[in-house]
């Protein structure tokens, strides 16, 4: 199945490469950021390499991402697309292999492209896929292992993101891992201030507030918690904090819970949830975490739930509304139900968890191989 998914999105590639078409806009960016590297160019400013199918849209990610980009600079526009398509359905497959009962896995890792997350997450050629995949590994796979915590500390070094799956382990006492994802993250920072130091003190200095897409904060697309605020209570600064209090607060409780419970898949996806709530921008293709929290419902018998939520990460609920030229603002209740679904589903779905879950529930997964 693997192999069929990789020489069909490798088929695309070389098809829409020889006939010219673009494919892949946020790929295209990795692979310009890369070629600034190389040409000496600066990272934080207009990329000379971008195509017009692109222009304008600006490079988001640390310097120590646009070094390991370099390599794509090799490639046309389209065949950098592939790199991450090609590499979608076995990101897929590792997480969902991490989470669920192997019967049935090549029909839940068909089925994942059905969801939005996914499918515009190829389309684009994103990274995400890939980056949950590290972590779940890192997390899940590795637990034990004197490697734990690398992989989470190159994925916060690529997209800071992952940092919060460093606070995951402080929680759930892997203190040892922790440090070796700090030693990691700030390795891999150091390594691109020693490469790229202009660069690199632009990046933490300003391009890391990424100014570009703060007027994009209320689109339909962003589903965080700044992106739901922007639409209803535009300025309301205080709400900002506290809710971000307030959910970090019930994510460190809940993840100890489950934790305790022996429940790290649980604990995990909850961490997962608070950072897609927390940041300023989430947008739609962020949330690929859907996909590990499906097979967590199925492996726990929550069939309808699973499938609930499956309906629901498709994409129609946010296309169905208004979006775009700050018509968000002007949302309906039901149109605003629909168009935060995706918010609302996470803030939903830990509410239940703290609710319902027994600290003495074990997980069904302990007896996949999962330490």
């Amino acid at each position: 199945m693997l192999v069929v998914a990789a020489a069909a999105f490798g088929g695309v590639a070389v098809l829409w490469w020889l006939l010219g078409r673009p494919l892949g806009i946020d790929s295209a960016v990795y692979r310009a950021g890369g070629l600034a590297v190389l040409r000496g160019e600066p990272l934080y400013e207009h990329l000379s390499a971008l195509p017009e199918w692109a222009s304008g849209l600006p490079f988001t990610y640390t310097p120590f991402a646009a070094m390991l980009f370099t390599p794509l600079a090799a490639l046309p526009i389209q065949l950098g697309w592939a790199v991450f398509a090609v590499a979608a359905a076995p990101a897929v497959f590792v997480t969902l292999r991490a989470f669920t009962i192997q019967k049935g896995l090549p029909l839940l890792v068909a089925g994942a492209f059905c969801l939005q997350p996914v499918w515009q997450t190829v389309g684009l050629g994103q990274i995400n896929l890939i980056l949950m995949a590290i972590v779940v590994v890192d997390v899940l796979v590795l637990r034990g292992s004197r490697y734990s915590g690398f992989g989470i500390g190159l994925a916060a070094a690529i997209k800071l993101i992952p940092l919060i799956f460093v606070v995951h382990l402080l929680v759930t006492g892997r203190r040892a891992d922790a440090g070796r994802a700090l030693a990691a993250f700030a390795g891999a920072t150091l390594l691109g201030l020693a490469v790229l130091p202009g660069d690199s003190v632009r990046f933490w200095t300003s391009a890391i507030f990424n100014d570009h897409f703060a007027a994009m904060k209320s689109w339909v697309g962003n589903q965080s918690w700044q992106g739901f605020l922007a639409r209803t209570l535009p300025g309301a600064q205080w709400a900002i904090v506290l809710g971000v209090a307030l959910v970090g607060a019930a994510t460190w409780f809940a993840v100890r819970r489950l934790h305790r419970a022996g429940d790290e898949h649980g604990a995990l996806l909850v961490s997962a949830g608070c950072g897609l709530v927390v940041s300023p921008i989430s947008w739609t293709h962020h949330w690929v975490w859907v996909v590990p929290a499906i097979g967590y419902l199925l492996t726990r018998r929550h069939t309808w739930m699973a499938l609930a939520t499956a309906v629901l990460f498709t994409g129609w609920a946010t296309a169905i509304v208004p979006g775009g030229g700050g018509r968000e603002q002007g949302w309906n209740l039901a149109q605003a139900l629909f168009g935060n679904a995706y918010l609302l589903a996470a803030l939903g779905a830990g509410a239940v968890l703290l609710v319902r879950h027994r600290s003495a529930s074990r997980s069904p997964l302990r007896g996949l191989g999962v330490k």
